[in-house]
């Protein structure tokens, strides 16, 4: 009998989705160029916990006891999620943050940048579908850089309620700012972009139901089948991060999520972490509390 700790999806179940054999990859992105022009020394951390400062933050050095912050990467308030692009450029997703200020709402709807030459932070991208309110604070919610072609995957969960799901997920092209893809009804609260043997796809992170999705890249456009890769035991849980561990297996990281402010602002007691590891030999993941 399997412990709480570990749950192994069985390989006569029909529903096992197999997206191939994936390993970690070298990835693209790189550190915004200023960190060099100031000598910032490895390793870095980039810190979006607002413990210690609003924003952003860089923290380096030997146990990460030091830290960079400038008060102007203060000004748009709280971020979700980023992604460094192959420039060292940093993209950023707003997040709403215990309490709602005036401009709260309207922060949500932006892409924010980071410019990797002079460290200026700034609204890149607004989209204006996108409509955070006092039922759903949330807006943009997450993205991932796409190292292939140079563009963004972006998520928002704004027009979602208790009785539908209406998150969109959009494919942008950097260089022009051009959606080039929209896909209605997934509500993302994290993204993951991935490459295996089989195929590429896009990770998801379930807003709305505890569990881990894929959707198919093919030819840089997203598939609509939704393939459920793994459940969480708790149905109150849902997938904030996800990274590719090592062969094989991913790292997630939950959080209580319930489209209020109490869940993205909970404590780190409340964060719990996952390795999902598939197991090629007989076709199944094997989900396991850390």
């Amino acid at each position: 009998m399997k412990t709480l700790k570990e749950k192994t999806t069985d390989k006569k179940d029909k529903n096992v989705e197999n997206i191939g054999s994936f390993q970690k990859e070298d990835s693209c992105a790189r550190h915004p160029r200023f960190l060099e022009k100031l000598k910032i020394p490895q390793p870095i951390a980039i810190d979006l916990s607002q413990k210690q400062h609003k924003g952003l933050a860089f923290l380096y050095g030997q146990g990460l006891r030091h830290s960079l912050h400038l008060k102007t990467w203060e000004k748009f308030d709280y971020f979700s999620t980023y992604a460094l692009d192959s420039k060292g450029n940093m993209f950023l997703t707003p997040m709403p943050f215990i309490s709602v200020k005036e401009k709260t709402f309207d922060f949500q709807k932006n892409i924010y940048k980071l410019d990797t030459n002079s460290g200026k932070l700034s609204v890149w991208m607004t989209l204006e579908d996108v409509h955070a309110g006092s039922n759903n604070p949330f807006g943009i919610i997450s993205l991932a850089y796409d190292c292939d072609d140079h563009t963004l995957w972006v998520s928002a969960i704004d027009e979602t309620s208790y009785k539908e799901n209406a998150g969109v997920i959009y494919h942008i092209e950097i260089k022009t700012k051009k959606i080039l893809q929209t896909l209605n009804g997934i509500d993302a609260l994290t993204l993951q972009v991935v490459r295996s043997d089989k195929a590429k796809y896009l990770l998801v992170g379930n807003a709305r139901k505890n569990e881990l999705n894929a959707l198919e890249i093919k030819a840089q456009k997203l598939s609509s089948k939704v393939l459920t890769l793994a459940s969480l035991a708790d149905s109150h849980e849902h997938i904030r991060k996800i990274k590719v561990r090592s062969k094989n297996v991913l790292e997630l990281q939950s959080i209580p999520f319930s489209y209020t402010l109490i869940a993205e602002t909970s404590q780190n007691d409340d964060r719990k972490y996952y390795d999902l590891k598939w197991n090629e030999g007989i076709s199944s993941w094997t989900l396991s509390l850390r």
